[in-house]
């Protein structure tokens, strides 16, 4: 990286920290630790490397050949990577093996084939359930009425762990309307934990929306733009 471009990827993860420690502070919840997620796809190897040094130690990837590809450039460093996009059962294998958390768990077929294929020697899979709080068609996503029944089945997997829920909620410009969606999801997973303990993590907010996220009790932020600029593709 130039290091002009390097300039501005530490200015911009700089703004974004304060954004969220501001955020966090006039929330209700105050949580002090929220996580920023840096969401890496179609960024280089280089470029998360040069985000690692610049504080960020989370990534998010999306599409598995991708991901696995900086994984291997990235061995040296300490990152903890984590799986956000949609899950073929094809895929499950390399994602088992190769990432620390999974937020995009939908049905049960996928968290068993997860489970079944976790190498032992790794510690159990960090898992959020993806619910589609919005039911929007054309997202991913276990509709909200069958949560219950997905919480309760891979919370009995031994070699996952049931941390919480993500979502990706429509598309709204009215803050109220954005944290009406976050705040549906604040209470399911509310609701899941009387009988899922351990239940910690609200995966929730991007780039546009975080403030109404955060102010709705978002554990992790999953930003890109605001982090890398404008993607390419």
């Amino acid at each position: 990286m130039h290091d002009m471009d390097r300039q501005q990827l530490l200015d911009n993860i700089t703004k974004l920290l304060e954004r969220v420690r501001a955020c966090s502070q006039k929330s209700q919840f105050q949580n002090s630790d929220i996580l920023v997620l840096a969401v890496s796809k179609t960024r280089p190897a280089e470029v998360v490397r040069a985000a690692y040094e610049c504080g960020l130690s989370h990534f998010g990837e999306n599409y598995l050949q991708e991901g696995l590809g900086k994984i291997a450039a990235l061995r040296d460093l300490p990152l903890t990577w984590h799986f956000i996009g949609p899950i073929q059962s094809n895929k499950t294998r390399d994602i088992a093996a190769h990432f620390d958390w999974v937020h995009s768990v939908d049905r049960e077929k996928i968290a068993r084939r997860l489970n079944d294929q976790r190498p032992t020697e790794l510690p159990p899979l960090q898992v959020c359930l993806q619910v589609n709080i919005s039911g929007e068609a054309s997202k991913s996503g276990v509709p909200p009425a069958q949560l219950p029944a997905l919480a309760a089945a891979v919370a009995d997997l031994p070699q996952l762990r049931l941390r919480g829920l993500m979502a990706i909620p429509a598309a709204a410009q009215d803050p109220a309307d954005q944290r009406a969606a976050f705040a549906a999801v604040r209470e399911l997973a509310a609701g899941l934990a009387q009988r899922v303990p351990g239940m910690d993590t609200l995966s929730m907010g991007m780039s546009g929306d975080l403030e109404a996220a955060i102010a709705e009790g978002a554990t992790v932020v999953r930003v890109g733009t605001a982090i890398f600029g404008p993607r390419d593709r």
